[in-house]
């Protein structure tokens, strides 16, 4: 295994997913300090959203577990990282709800796990090396809980409300987090994001979904009245964001990270369908007539919106993506890469879909 010996790297945890991997792909784009990648490999982690960085020296992959002390300690003992971003997540609601188990394990003791081999990391660090390193946590807007139709958007002082096995199981990591920089001194960052979307998304996800499926002429599966509202944040952005507060974020802090996009879901699913009718037609008609309503899902969150008036204050970050200018970039980028798509449909995807939606019509 390469080590980068007198030049800073990072270790980035769970950066064969969908929003590590754009970061991984963004953080190599924007300059020319490595990384060292950790990533179980999950139906959700995939090696083909970082085939453009095959032969680039700046990429280091490894498979494994952020629970394997064993393998974190000795990949922190070779590389000696300055920073750990850790994106390493279960992350997905409806799988929560069907099987919580494996969202404990991962986001509560896996993120524990890693603190500790952090923890025993930076302790060892001297001087500079000392000061310098950064612990940055990756989170979600979900613990914060639901919004009314009036309610303020969340903001980084906003009480815990999670509702979901995911969310409850993110929430715990985040406590974890706050815990061991009190505690232990552990200079870490939090951020704590809304929906994201963009390339390299697995299509369970609402946006995916409705694109792999109109294509394929399946029904567009909306839960309950279609009214459920999110903040809808580009993952480029996202991206700009993490790298903003990893370079100038203040320890302990929490930064909310926040596209300023709240729509509804049916909104979205009619923008996708408009989107698809301009760019790849179908003869049968508009894609719209593929929008079907389903059974809500459980517990179902009627609102997020984060206001993220802070980072932009603090650390001068704002999207520079709209929803329209994202979204546009997204859906053409689904067209032309149908064969990443098939690729990943596989047969557990076959069957997760079934089991999720089968019952619902």
């Amino acid at each position: 295994m390469a080590e980068f010996e007198g030049e800073d790297v990072i270790l980035v945890t769970g950066g064969a997913g969908f929003i590590g991997a754009n970061f991984v792909l963004d953080w190599l784009a924007h300059g020319d300090e490595p990384a060292v990648n950790l990533d179980k490999l999950t139906y959700a982690g995939n090696l083909e959203n970082l085939v453009s960085l095959e032969g680039d020296a700046r990429h280091i992959f490894v498979q494994g577990d952020i629970g394997d002390r064993a393998l974190v300690d000795r990949l922190l003992a070779e590389h000696r990282p300055r920073a750990i971003v850790n994106f390493a997540a279960e992350s997905h609601v409806d799988r929560s709800i069907h099987g919580p188990e494996d969202f404990i394990q991962t986001n509560v003791v896996g993120t524990f796990h890693l603190l500790e081999s952090a923890r025993a990391y930076w302790s060892g660090l001297n001087g500079a090396d000392k000061a310098n390193f950064r612990f940055l946590h990756v989170s979600t807007d979900e613990v914060y809980g639901s919004l009314g139709p009036g309610d303020a958007p969340f903001t980084e002082t906003t009480a815990y409300a999670p509702n979901s096995p995911y969310s409850a199981s993110k929430a715990a990591s985040d406590h974890l987090v706050r815990a061991y920089h009190h505690t232990y001194g552990l200079p870490v960052l939090t951020t704590n994001c809304s929906n994201n979307y963009g390339p390299y998304q697995f299509p369970e996800k609402l946006i995916p979904l409705m694109i792999h499926n109109a294509l394929a002429s399946k029904p567009l599966p909306i839960y309950g009245d279609g009214q459920n509202v999110r903040d809808w944040l580009y993952v480029g952005d996202h991206c700009a964001a993490i790298r903003r507060v990893l370079e100038a974020g203040q320890l302990g802090e929490v930064y909310n990270i926040g596209g300023w996009n709240e729509m509804p879901n049916l909104d979205i699913v009619h923008t996708i369908c408009g989107l698809l009718d301009a760019f790849q037609s179908d003869a049968n008609g508009p894609y719209a007539r593929l929008i079907s309503y389903v059974k809500d899902r459980p517990g179902h969150d009627r609102r997020y919106a984060i206001d993220a008036t802070k980072i932009y204050r603090e650390l001068g970050w704002r999207p520079v993506e709209t929803f329209a200018t994202g979204i546009e970039k997204t859906v053409r980028w689904y067209l032309e890469h149908q064969g990443w798509v098939a690729n990943i449909v596989s047969g557990e995807y076959q069957g997760w879909t079934e089991k999720n939606y089968g019952g619902r019509a």
